[in-house]
């Protein structure tokens, strides 16, 4: 298929329903992939409209996947509609032409089904190892910016009028930025970019479930105002959500992410109070997490996913095992979504569940499920 461009995607009333993955299931990294592509095969069915993966170095713990453009290209192979996207590659880490061709290459495989996003974000001590210092990484994250899109844009590029090979214009119209702050935000809306917004976005304004939302929309604000005449904003609104079926299950859901989010946060400088208890606590780390009832109480308070062309859910901190993960799509998709104004694009082949999910305790304690996908990877090869 051929997918729509940026402005029509953005033209749009219905917004896009996405998932978005880190590759963390509790598995060493062969099965980690295969359990992911599991998961971007099951929103393909039950309708979603994207998926999205990030891109890690070094630590395990926070993402399992440094190479974002192979997984993908093998995603490509194994669905048909969905589009498929990085959220983000760590551009300042990247060669900026290499990271051009790679997503030329990519496109082409997935028939138009990438869209690249990329950010200047990634773990300080990532940085080191490829030769950079981490508070150079805006300054480098410019320099790379710009040599990208002369790449996508097919500008020349060597002495003899070498460019792109395969040329990519359609990468460079669907480009994603990703930021925390009102200035990123202009600088990116400048571009004609889309905005990606993060559920990792630090509060600034506000306070309880619409914290995080009175935040981005000044960042949102920003980017709409910048935008050349006549390009229609794109914005992407990332929030982590686990939909389970009681609320017996939401409660050691919300216990395991508040335990997984702890550590980030105080490395972060945020202040955590000693006293606060599981809900005040999963307010802070904004933390979506119950029935669907509940689920769509609490998001329909939230006016960045109702003004969002791409609403994108992703399971981080919480993590939940692979079958209780499968489940949540499935209700994400059935009951949720649907709350927020998306609709799926074609019901062929896809099938909810009405039966009662996995067991939230038990599935813990297996931590993976069986699948007709093999991917033979090194068990060595660590993420």
């Amino acid at each position: 298929m051929t997918a729509a461009t940026g402005a029509e995607r953005a033209s749009s009333a219905r917004p896009r329903l996405g998932f978005f993955t880190r590759v963390l299931d509790d598995a060493p990294p062969a099965e980690r992939y295969r359990l992911a592509l599991e998961q971007i095969r099951t929103a393909e069915r039950l309708g979603f409209d994207s998926a999205w993966v990030a891109q890690h170095h070094f630590h395990a713990g926070e993402g399992g996947l440094p190479s974002p453009f192979v997984f993908l290209a093998h995603a490509a192979a194994r669905t048909t509609r969905l589009v498929l996207g990085t959220s983000i590659v760590t551009l300042p880490l990247e060669e900026p032409l290499r990271v051009a061709e790679d997503a030329a290459v990519l496109s082409l495989l997935a028939g138009g089904r990438f869209e690249l996003g990329v950010g200047s974000g990634g773990t300080p001590s990532s940085f080191p190892p490829f030769g950079h210092d981490p508070k150079e990484r805006g300054a480098i994250y410019a320099r790379h910016l710009e040599r990208l899109r002369e790449a996508l844009r097919g500008d020349e590029l060597t002495a003899d009028g070498g460019s792109l090979y395969p040329a990519a214009p359609e990468v460079l119209d669907t480009l994603w930025q990703a930021t925390f702050s009102p200035e990123g935000a202009a600088r990116i809306g400048a571009t004609g970019s889309g905005l990606m917004l993060s559920k990792s976005q630090p509060h600034t304004v506000g306070s309880g479930v619409t914290a995080l939302a009175d935040t981005q929309r000044l960042v949102i604000d920003a980017y709409t105002a910048a935008l050349p005449s006549g390009v229609a904003p794109r914005t992407f609104a990332s929030r982590g959500l686990v939909v389970v079926d009681d609320e017996a299950d939401a409660a050691r859901l919300v216990r395991r992410g508040i335990e997984r989010s702890l550590p980030s946060a105080r490395a972060l400088g945020i202040h955590v109070p000693d006293d606060a208890s599981d809900e005040e606590l999963r307010i802070l780390f904004d933390l979506h997490v119950g029935t669907p009832a509940r689920i769509i109480e609490e998001l329909s308070q939230d006016h960045v996913l109702t003004s969002a062309t791409d609403i994108v859910f992703q399971s981080h901190p919480v993590d939940p095992p692979h079958e209780v993960l499968l489940r949540s799509l499935e209700l994400i998709a059935a009951e949720v979504a649907p709350a927020l104004g998306w609709s799926p694009a074609g019901s062929e082949g896809r099938t909810l569940s009405s039966s009662k999910g996995p067991d939230v305790a038990s599935s813990a304690s297996t931590g993976s499920a069986t699948g007709d996908d093999t991917l033979t990877i090194a068990e060595e090869s660590h993420v």
